[in-house]
């Protein structure tokens, strides 16, 4: 696998043939399936590298033992995450699709981008387009929207009033990001629809589960999620630096 391709390099731990535990190692450090022996010998290698590291995300007990093992070594992280709920839905939502949510097109992208840059400065604290990023998230949008991973609802006069896009998939699963509701229009439910049109797409045309994770204090996100079917599945973290 190409670091050029993948923006950073993969590593793998085998059991013989067996790849048993991995960890991308590129703009974000992310264990999967490590046990803390596994998190340990990632962190080691990590370290005797020179760090292009923005975020650490992954599975509670994986990311803690990770930071254990970095903290000292690294600067603190200037926001912490530690128990962020992970999401599922394998069926069909409980409440209707908005009909109002759609995939989006690149004639959209003048009107979905700025909600787009909105969200994630809200979520992240940093606007996307900080030291000369615009190029590459605007690359990004650009993307996803090809791909028909991006969903919107516009007003009557071609406002965003509520966005989600597919940020990863596989055949079994695909993870949802970008979850946003124009700030006028939050209370209203908008997400509930919104995100019961995005997973009747999603489990139709891309892949059979649906996932997430949302911050743990934004209760009014899980309570819509809820709502649509979500259930919880693990808990994540997220350390941003």
């Amino acid at each position: 696998m190409d670091p050029r391709w993948l923006g950073g390099e993969i590593w793998g731990r085998f059991e013989g043939d067996e790849l048993v535990a991995g960890c991308h190692m590129g703009a974000n450090l992310v264990p999967v399936q490590c046990t803390r022996e596994d998190v340990a010998t990632f962190a080691e290698r990590a370290l005797a590298r020179v760090r292009s590291t923005a975020t650490i995300v992954g599975p509670h007990d994986a990311v803690e033992a990770l930071w254990e093992t970095v903290s000292g070594r690294w600067s603190e992280p200037r926001e912490a995450r530690w128990r962020q709920p992970h999401l599922q839905i394998d069926g069909d939502p409980l409440v209707a699709p908005d009909p109002e949510v759609r995939p989006t097109t690149p004639a959209d992208l003048i009107a979905l981008y700025p909600a787009c840059v909105d969200m994630y400065t809200e979520e992240v604290g940093v606007s996307p387009e900080t030291s000369g990023g615009k190029d590459l998230y605007q690359a990004r949008v650009r993307q996803l929207i090809s791909r028909g991973w991006s969903f919107a609802r516009f007003d009557e006069s071609g406002r965003v009033i509520f966005k989600a896009e597919v940020a990863c998939s596989t055949p079994y699963a695909a993870q949802v990001q970008g979850v946003y509701v124009h700030p006028d229009r939050r209370g209203e439910g908008l997400s509930v629809g919104g995100m019961a049109a995005v997973v009747a797409h999603v489990r139709e045309h891309i892949a059979p589960t649906v996932s997430l994770y949302v911050n743990e204090w934004n209760v009014a996100a899980r309570a819509a999620y809820s709502r649509v079917g979500f259930t919880e599945t693990a808990r994540l973290s997220t350390l941003m630096f």
